[in-house]
């Protein structure tokens, strides 16, 4: 028996969290997830900027004057913060913010460094996004259906959760730079930056 918790025990690997525990299998998992997240919002920073023709076309990029808020915010037809967004909608500190918030967190996950930071913008970004669209509402303020699939729990709520999981997990350790990074002396005077 003794034999046996010490074999599980060798096949854990310990993480740099106090009391914390983590399989290989779950590590590169994790660090898998932290590396398609963080290309899901960098590819929506690539493709708002070049408008490659996926979300964006061409003649609405960022680099051709195109507005990266303004389609979806002015297209906001639900909820009690409706106004503020219609407000707010191509508005230059909105596209600089929201196009910032895209690439630093894409790179952030990619590289598996700052991911508290990143948990942090990507749970506000995620909010924010989630707040415009109003699940929980089933009518427009036309009056047309939502199709809202879920009041509570969408995309906007799983991405952001997952960042948290991937920062509280140190999922950058793996296939990332993140053990490099939280050596940095002004990461290891300023731990939030890990």
């Amino acid at each position: 028996m003794a034999t046996t918790a010490r074999h599980h025990v060798a096949q854990l690997e310990q993480v740099e969290a106090p009391g914390s525990m983590i399989t290989h299998t779950a590590a590169r998992l994790l660090a898998a997830l932290r590396i398609g997240t963080g290309f899901v919002f960098l590819w929506a920073f690539l493709d708002k900027t070049f408008g490659f023709g996926y979300a964006t076309p061409a003649a609405k990029a960022w680099i051709n004057g195109g507005s990266p808020t303004k389609g979806f915010l002015s297209g906001v037809a639900v909820g009690p913060f409706e106004s503020f967004f219609h407000a707010i909608a191509g508005a230059v500190w909105a596209d600089w913010l929201f196009m910032l918030g895209l690439l630093g967190i894409g790179v952030a996950l990619i590289l598996g460094i700052g991911l508290r930071v990143a948990a942090v913008a990507a749970g506000l970004m995620m909010a924010f996004m989630w707040v415009a669209e109003w699940p929980l509402a089933q009518e427009t303020s036309a009056g047309e259906a939502t199709r809202s699939s879920n009041p509570l729990v969408d995309y906007h709520v799983v991405y952001g959760v997952t960042a948290a999981v991937l920062a509280l997990t140190y999922a950058g350790h793996t296939w990332g730079l993140g053990r490099w990074w939280a050596k940095l002396p002004i990461v290891q005077k300023n731990r939030w930056l890990i």
